[in-house]
């Protein structure tokens, strides 16, 4: 409960949501940090808090987990505040999130859906060592698969 004042303010700033079908109000803040804690308990996968080691203050978010469509494919995603981009902490905490997919889920292979304009995303995609698939049809859109195999 102690991070979802900063990720609610990081929710409504469209700056940070540019990618993520744009800001939102509280309410629909409360009710994706919500999910992103029931995913655990429907499929062993979701989201993690990012912290700085000093201090503990909310960097983002990182996730492994499994989306309704594909129940047994493993995807990444990762959302920073920015004030803290640049700084390494997307491909420091998406390292560990597909470490937990490959380990905790036996995932053979893992996914990350990325917007063609998202450079930054797709950097840190090409840190991990994914590669670009194919565009794929994501909720009615086009978007960029990146892909990684154990």
């Amino acid at each position: 409960m102690s991070d979802f004042e900063a990720y609610a303010t990081n929710l409504a700033d469209p700056v940070a949501t540019k990618f993520m079908g744009g800001p939102c109000d509280r309410r629909a803040a409360w009710r994706s940090f919500a999910a992103q804690t029931g995913s655990w308990f429907l499929n062993g996968g979701g989201w993690w808090a990012v912290e700085q080691q000093e201090g503990g203050a909310l960097v983002g978010t990182v996730g492994a987990f499994f989306r309704e469509t594909a129940q047994t494919l493993a995807e990444l995603g990762w959302s920073l505040h920015p004030p803290y981009w640049g700084q390494g902490f997307a491909t420091e905490a998406a390292a560990a999130a597909l470490q937990f997919a490959f380990d905790m889920h036996d995932a053979r292979r893992v996914v990350a859906h990325i917007a063609a304009e998202n450079l930054a995303s797709i950097g840190v995609s090409n840190h991990l060592g994914m590669k670009y698939e194919a565009d794929v049809d994501f909720y009615g859109e086009s978007i960029g698969r990146y892909v990684i195999t154990r």
